[in-house]
């Protein structure tokens, strides 16, 4: 009798688990760094980043802002084949990119997120 209420209750035991989403290109998380680390990057460098989502496009969700200990940064999906429209504030996410510059302020191009 125990043993079928075992095999019962483990399929919802494993339903119970968070669940991975990935948007974009996989990566491994291997390299993170901070915001701050990544603002000195070189434009077209490949960057890691973790932080919470604070802000993001209320329209078409082309675009949020990454904020971690070290401060804030912008991310741009435009371009990644993916939108943030679904993806909570406050979530934790990892975001792997490219840094870019538009003249006044660095960003991160994304090509993956995970959260």
């Amino acid at each position: 009798m125990i043993r079928w209420l075992v095999l019962l209750a483990l399929p919802l035991l494993s339903g119970c688990r968070e669940r991975t989403h990935e948007l974009g290109q996989a990566f491994a998380e291997r390299g993170l760094v901070s915001v701050a680390e990544a603002r000195q990057t070189n434009v077209e460098s490949a960057v890691i980043v973790r932080g919470t989502v604070t802000e993001k496009c209320p329209v078409s969700g082309c675009w949020f802002t990454l904020q971690d200990s070290a401060g804030k940064i912008k991310v741009d999906t435009k371009n990644a084949a993916f939108v943030v429209v679904d993806v909570p504030l406050q979530t934790t996410v990892t975001v792997a990119g490219r840094m870019a510059t538009n003249g006044q302020e660095r960003f991160i191009e994304a090509t993956g997120l995970r959260y």
